[in-house]
């Protein structure tokens, strides 16, 4: 085993530096997370014990794994078990509750990532009984260019991410399954498309779906009758994932996409927006469909409805109220912004998760998770009356 530092470059591909069997190596660093190149490699195998690896990786050292790739997937189990061993804080309040959980969360992605396997050119992976996960690269990476470094964790990811692309969502509104890509947040929570799926709608003849993620509400709006809809979003895969599905549904004829933070041009009777619920801090980029730093999305959607609503049309806006039992957001600031934005309240439609937190009380959260309420909120200009 050695020991070295390393060193990343500010570049667009980060590079990570070590020393093995004396001489330096060198290889592109990958880290969906945006992680910097890690500063201290080890090279490791199986004489490795998992408390030494333990230490190391709580010390920052990131151990560059060149054994059988079970054994791996062994060690890496094993310091699952170590991080898991000390529980988060409950916390005295919902808030503090979430905080720490949040920190608990970080610490412990931190601590897994350190284990690190390589991968060649091709993507493959020169490790004895390693599985074949060129299709799952390409998949997240794109076309293969050359050898890198990859936590076995995110390795991991990628092979989940991959199988439920092949198997797909199945959503109870659409009769269909979504397959959701690497990145892209899949619609295993229901209950928000269920909500969509019953609105009534003011108008059959435009729609326009901001930040369309999966495509699944273009697809449910599409499916409902409406001629056109103009689905949006600022991500390349996103929109590579709602081509997709909306092909798979049959319904590519009735949905255009186009790649824009939040609006298209233009006015629509119906403008509907999914934004994350959570305003906190994504550690990730799939995480950005669930956190919204200081309610971004939210913010820019409710300013800029008005602008795009034709005279008596609606903003279906859905969003879950964790924030506010969590003490992250109140009702009184959403409505706020509701108000400030030059938009009523015509109506809301609210239905209870039914996700496995929601019910059971497996967390420091549980409470705040079983209070949740999911809700559209038909909002407008006034107008209407």
């Amino acid at each position: 085993m050695t020991d070295s530092l390393t060193q990343g470059h500010a570049a667009e591909t980060p590079t990570v530096h070590w020393q093995e069997a004396g001489e330096a190596c060198s290889a592109r660093w990958r880290s969906e997370a945006g992680t910097p190149p890690p500063k201290r490699v080890m090279v490791v195998d199986d004489t490795l014990t998992a408390d030494a690896a333990y230490k190391l990786a709580c010390e920052g050292t990131s151990l560059l794994w060149r054994s059988d790739y079970q054994n791996a997937r062994q060690l890496l189990q094993a310091l699952v078990r170590r991080v898991d061993r000390k529980p988060a804080k409950a916390g005295s309040n919902p808030t503090e509750a979430f905080n720490l959980h949040r920190q608990a969360q970080g610490r412990r992605a931190r601590v897994l990532s350190m284990l690190l396997l390589p991968l060649d050119a091709d993507y493959s992976i020169p490790l004895r009984r390693a599985p074949d996960l060129r299709a799952a690269c390409t998949e997240a990476y794109g076309p293969a260019s050359e050898a890198s470094l990859v936590s076995l964790r995110e390795l991991l990811g990628l092979i989940g991410a991959h199988e439920w692309r092949k198997k797909g969502v199945m959503v109870k509104a659409l009769g269909a399954t979504i397959h959701p890509h690497y990145g892209v947040f899949a619609p295993i929570r229901g209950e928000y498309v269920d909500l969509v799926a019953q609105a009534p709608l003011p108008s059959s003849e435009l729609a326009f779906d901001i930040g369309t993620g999966s495509g699944v509400l273009a697809a449910v709006l599409a499916r409902r009758g409406i001629a056109q809809v103009i689905a949006t979003d600022q991500d390349a895969r996103a929109l590579s994932c709602a081509a997709d599905n909306l092909q798979r549904l049959g319904v590519s004829a009735a949905v255009s996409l186009q790649q824009t933070d939040l609006f298209p041009e233009g006015r629509a009777p119906l403008v509907v927006c999914n934004p994350p619920w959570l305003p906190a801090k994504p550690s990730s980029p799939v995480e950005y469909a669930v956190y919204d730093p200081d309610s971004r999305m939210l913010r820019g959607f409710l300013t800029g409805l008005a602008a795009h609503l034709t005279p008596k049309g609606e903003g279906w806006l859905i969003m879950s109220d964790l924030a506010e039992h969590l003490g992250l957001r109140s009702r009184e600031q959403l409505l706020g912004w509701i108000a400030d934005a030059g938009l009523v309240v015509l109506g809301r439609l609210d239905v209870k998760p039914t996700h496995k937190k929601a019910v059971e009380a497996v967390d420091a959260l549980h409470k705040a998770r079983m209070a949740e309420v999911t809700s559209l909120w038909r909002l407008g200009t006034g107008s209407q009356a």
